[in-house]
């Protein structure tokens, strides 16, 4: 099972199931250029969050604490794990998102949390 963060920026991407991560749409990106499969807006962080975290690296630890908290919480958390087994027993699942930093952002948390659920069920 591959999931994989990666920027949408990026001019460099694998192929897979393009399912973009963020709650609000990357700017300067059209949504032809985006090639999404899918768009999981409710599975970002809360905006309260997001603008708390504000990207910085200090508070990253206590992000990702707060973010596994939401995904735990959040009633739209069994879809994105069924879709994701489903579409990464067929392919690489790309969890795109907007950030510049690519080691401190919600994808990076996400990919950690689906892996760890996923491979408990």
């Amino acid at each position: 099972m591959t999931i994989i963060p990666v920027r949408i920026y990026s001019h460099e991407q694998p192929e897979g199931f393009r399912l973009l991560v963020d709650r609000v749409w990357p700017r300067g990106i059209s949504k032809v250029n985006a090639r999404l499969d899918d768009w999981a807006k409710t599975i970002a962080p809360s905006t309260e969050l997001r603008k708390w975290f504000g990207h910085d690296p200090e508070k990253f630890p206590e992000f990702q604490q707060r973010y596994t908290a939401e995904l735990d919480a959040n009633p739209d958390t069994p879809a994105l794990l069924a879709l994701v087994k489903a579409q990464a027993a067929q392919q690489s699942v790309l969890l795109l998102f907007g950030a510049k930093d690519e080691a401190h952002n919600n994808a990076v948390v996400l990919t950690a949390y689906l892996k760890e659920k996923l491979a408990h069920a």
